[in-house]
């Protein structure tokens, strides 16, 4: 069971975050930086799916995909959305919301080439959430790609970051009697309001 809090995790979130990412790393099987994203239509309609969290700083959450997917279409329509991170070995998650907004075409550049050539290929070729023929079609697809770019392969203008911006985010910590404890963490200006939750 992970630990409850300390009195000074009650300052900076985004601190107690990265306190809490590197806690699940050292225990989490697979993908401790994997993370529930919901996004929505214009209209409110909602989806979610899971991404990787690949970069955090004083802008908020970052991760990249491919702007003509579902996710991507849906923030170019409504950029808001909300993120749930679940770490069964520590019993803990934390929920975010906020604004989305476009990462920097250098640092979509950087972080693509920063993948495998291999996830580059497929990254390229996906036409992401689109009907797909068949599993063959896809294969040759990236077949075609590799002959084509046998040296660097271009960052499509269609992959791209983006960066979550909180207003919102929530601690939870497992309790015993199910008296588990919440942190809410609500942006004011250039710093934070803390409030306790009722479990």
């Amino acid at each position: 069971m992970g630990k409850s809090f300390a009195a000074n995790d009650w300052s900076d979130p985004i601190a107690l975050f990265r306190t809490w990412m590197d806690d699940a790393a050292a225990t989490e099987l697979n993908d401790p930086n994997a993370v529930a994203l919901a996004t929505a239509t214009a209209d409110g309609a909602p989806s979610v799916r899971m991404v990787l969290l690949k970069q955090l700083d004083e802008r908020g959450f970052g991760f990249f995909t491919n702007a003509e997917s579902q996710k991507g279409q849906q923030l170019a329509e409504n950029a808001q959305a909300a993120m749930c991170f679940h770490w069964k070995s520590q019993r803990r998650q934390v929920r975010v919301e906020g604004a989305v907004s476009e990462l920097s075409s250098v640092e979509a550049d950087n972080y693509f080439h920063s993948r495998s050539r291999r996830s580059q290929l497929g990254a390229a070729a996906s036409h992401q959430s689109h009907v797909l023929e068949s599993r063959e079609q896809l294969e040759e697809m990236v077949r075609k790609l590799a002959e084509e770019f046998p040296a660097e392969i271009p960052r499509p203008a269609y992959w791209k970051g983006f960066v979550l911006a909180p207003w919102r985010i929530e601690f939870w910590q497992d309790g015993a009697d199910r008296l588990h404890d919440r942190l809410l963490f609500e942006r004011q200006g250039d710093g934070w309001v803390l409030s306790r939750l009722f479990p």
